[in-house]
Parts: structure tokens; C-alpha cells; sequence
């Protein structure tokens, strides 16, 4: 059930334009809150924390890469101490969604990668989401994908306290 807000909490509305604005950042907390509801029961589906989540995510993508990560790197990528590191490699060679192996060219050093079948399991949990989400984009025009994207690198400096984009 969607929650349709008339005011902008603490937005002044003196404006149509300023109201335009509100509803438009209303929109997007109510993604905000329907993405954060999705990691939740991507987390309880595959009995993983946020972080764990987020790791396994990052030993894919350089995976699909033909990058390695060594667990330095992954603390590093996550923002956690080599002791928090230790202890999430632990939890995710436990449950079978990680391997350590020993790095190519250095005998002292390891590379994590994400076990075969936690790709699948990944898939199979998000999968279905992942094509409705690449539909609904996919059916913008060029204009409103640029203006899409435009606004959301806008945002996202807005948060930064970034300069915001200047491209068309």
C-alpha cells in the first residue's frame, strides 16, 4: 500500500513549483522505502546481513569483471576493520556463498570469490525484480532517461554537497 503525503514535512509550499518539487521528493522516499523493504527480504531470503549482502554484491560484479578481490580490498570497498572482515569471510565460506583461494601470482595472499551457486541463488532472488526494473527504465524516452538521470546525479550531489551535474 502506497502512503500519499500531502505535505513535504518540514517544505514550505508557497509555490505550485515548490509543490511540484515536494512531490517529486516524496516520490522519491516512497522508492527509498520500497527498495530498503526489497534488501530486507532479499537479506531474510538468503539469511544474510546488509553487509554480507553487500559484499557477496561487490566478489560478483568483479567477478563479471574478471577482477579478484583480496579481503583488504573487499574491507576497504565495505568501510570495516580487517577484524570485521575476518568475521564476514567466515560467515560467507559458512554458508557456502563464498571461497578463499590462493591468490595467483602471491602464495601469501588469498582472493575471495563468490561460490557458483550463490550467482544463482542471487539471480533466482532478484532476478524477476531486476527485469521489471530494467522495463520501467526501458520505457523512457531519450529526453526523460536523460532527465531521469540528470536529476537523480543532481540529487545525489544535493546529499554529497557535490557540484551538481552540468550535462544535458
Amino acid at each position: 500500500m502506497q502512503i500519499r503525503r500531502q505535505t513535504g514535512y518540514w517544505y514550505k509550499q508557497d509555490t505550485e513549483h515548490k509543490a511540484q518539487a515536494v512531490r517529486i521528493l516524496n516520490a522519491l522516499r516512497d522508492y527509498r522505502a520500497a527498495e530498503s523493504a526489497m534488501r530486507r527480504r532479499t537479506r531474510d531470503a538468503m539469511s544474510m546481513g546488509e553487509t554480507d549482502l553487500l559484499a557477496l554484491r561487490y566478489l560478483l560484479e568483479a567477478e563479471s569483471r574478471g577482477q579478484q578481490l583480496s579481503p583488504k580490498d573487499l574491507a576497504v570497498r565495505l568501510g570495516i576493520t580487517s577484524a570485521s572482515m575476518t568475521s564476514l569471510i567466515d560467515r560467507l565460506v559458512r554458508s557456502g556463498h563464498v571461497r578463499r583461494e590462493p591468490h595467483p601470482t602471491d602464495r601469501r595472499a588469498l582472493v575471495l570469490r563468490p561460490t557458483p551457486g550463490s550467482d544463482d541463488e542471487v539471480r533466482k532472488t532478484l532476478g524477476a525484480m531486476h527485469e521489471r526494473m530494467i522495463s520501467a527504465a526501458g520505457n523512457l524516452s531519450k529526453d526523460e532517461a536523460d532527465t531521469v538521470i540528470r536529476f537523480l546525479e543532481n540529487i545525489r550531489a544535493a546529499v554529497d554537497q557535490i557540484e551538481p551535474s552540468k550535462h544535458s
